[in-house]
C-alpha cells in the first residue's frame, strides 16, 4: 500500500509511509556518518512540490532542509537534537496540501 500522504527514505534503505514523530525520530537517530547520513521525506508522487531532508554533519549535528516550491519556502537550519529535529519536521508537514485531504479548517474565537 503506498503513503496516503508522505513517504520516508533513508540512504540505507529504510522507507516508512506516513512516519510519525516517533518513526522520524527513529529514523533520524539511526544516520551515521558511514553509510546511512540522510532522510528524505516527500510525498509519494512524481516530481514533488516539497521535501524535507535530515542529513548528518561532518562536525555533529544534523542539517535540516525544508523546500516547499508552491510556498516559495526554502529553509536550511542545523540542530543536534533528534527529538525537536522529528517534532519540527511533524508541525512543518502537518501544514503541507495532500490531494484529497479535507481543507483544513481555522475558527476565530
Amino acid at each position: 500500500m503506498a503513503a496516503t500522504y508522505y513517504c520516508a527514505d533513508s540512504e540505507n534503505g529504510h522507507h516508512i509511509d506516513d512516519p510519525s514523530e516517533d518513526a522520524l525520530f527513529d529514523l533520524i537517530s539511526e544516520l551515521d556518518a558511514a553509510d546511512n547520513t540522510f532522510v528524505i521525506i516527500q510525498p509519494n508522487e512524481d516530481d514533488p512540490a516539497w521535501f524535507a531532508s535530515v542529513a548528518v554533519l561532518d562536525e555533529g549535528g544534523y542539517e535540516i532542509v525544508r523546500r516547499d516550491s508552491t510556498r516559495r519556502e526554502h529553509e536550511v537550519t542545523t540542530h543536534n537534537r533528534i527529538g525537536l529535529i522529528a517534532n519540527d519536521l511533524i508541525i512543518w508537514l502537518a501544514a503541507r496540501d495532500f490531494p484529497g485531504r479535507p481543507a483544513q479548517q481555522t475558527n476565530s474565537f
